[in-house]
């Protein structure tokens, strides 16, 4: 059996995914994708008080109005502070274009972990996510994608059997369809609370992308902070393209257990998004402001004329 139990020949059925009619109407999905809003759970209207949030990095007090519409950077510093994944769908995708990909993964505890299920449930509700990634397909300046954005607002954005799972059929889905995948990467590593079958998330989605790759699909992936752990070890690190936001922490293990594994002083900024640029890992850093541009931009250039839809 494969994925989610189906065998190959119901696999088979993704086909042609989204096509433009003649007289560009209304996209046509098939059973694969629903619309959807895209919003923030705790998104409200812009009246009473004027609430405000603190910049990560230079510390000061910002409208969360004025963040909001720089889309979290920091006007006083140019911080890229933590974005939730549904703003970083609207920021990215065409309006209107983007349709969630059905992947209902059913809720285990395979540890028998004490209160996990009552705080999955609180952090659906919280943030309007099923699991620590949000996946769909959608349009980037016109250039259709498979995009997947993880939210570090759900568990930090560990990697679980869930967030295993629905970025592997999201490859499958996009292999089947021949559409390139963008990736959005923002993870604290793999989820504690299952154990071995977290870690073992980092071999299938490798596999998952191995397959994509080989069949010819563009994997873009721009990591943003923190891509940390089992993700940063996977599926994060296999892109044709590597993009990173700036000042982005990007790494395995953290500094000091590195430190005193190898017995050596790590350089400055070790696992910054600049350093990893000046030593070749990261092909480009682009400022959130610029992302869905150049992501455009790489789209366009990649493009493969038989991939009509």
């Amino acid at each position: 059996m494969g994925l989610l139990g189906k065998t190959k020949a119901e696999l088979a059925k993704y086909a042609t995914v989204l096509k433009h009619s003649d007289n560009n109407d209304a996209i046509e999905l098939n059973d694969d994708f629903e619309p959807v809003v895209v919003r923030e759970k705790t998104e409200k209207q812009e009246d009473g008080p004027v609430e405000m949030v603190t910049c990560s990095s230079c510390k000061k007090e910002i409208p969360s109005g004025v963040m909001k519409k720089n889309l979290c950077v920091c006007p006083e510093c140019g911080a890229h502070n933590k974005i939730s994944a549904a703003r970083r769908i609207r920021s990215m995708v065409d309006p209107g274009t983007f349709r969630k990909l059905k992947c209902k993964v059913p809720f285990v505890n395979p540890l028998d972990y004490p209160d996990y299920e009552e705080k999955i449930t609180k952090l659906q509700e919280k943030t309007g996510l099923e699991e620590g990634v949000l996946i769909g397909v959608g349009e980037i300046h016109g250039q259709k994608a498979m995009i997947a954005v993880m939210g570090s607002e759900f568990l930090m954005g560990s990697m679980g059997i869930a967030v295993g799972e629905k970025v592997t059929y999201a490859f499958e889905v996009a292999d089947k369809n021949k559409l390139p995948v963008v990736m959005f990467t923002a993870s604290g590593g793999a989820r504690m609370q299952e154990g071995i079958l977290s870690l073992m998330q980092m071999a299938k989605t490798s596999a998952a992308v191995q397959r994509f790759s080989e069949h010819g699909g563009l994997y873009v992936v721009c990591l943003t902070h923190p891509t940390t752990g089992g993700v940063s070890a996977s599926f994060a690190t296999l892109g044709d393209i590597t993009l990173a936001e700036p000042g982005a922490l990007i790494g395995f293990a953290g500094p000091r257990v590195i430190e005193q594994t190898i017995g050596q002083k790590l350089p400055e900024g070790f696992q910054t998004a600049e350093y990893l640029e000046s030593h070749g890992f990261v092909d480009q850093i682009v400022p959130r402001n610029e992302m869905r541009e150049v992501v455009g931009q790489i789209l366009k250039l990649h493009e493969r004329k038989r991939w009509s839809l």
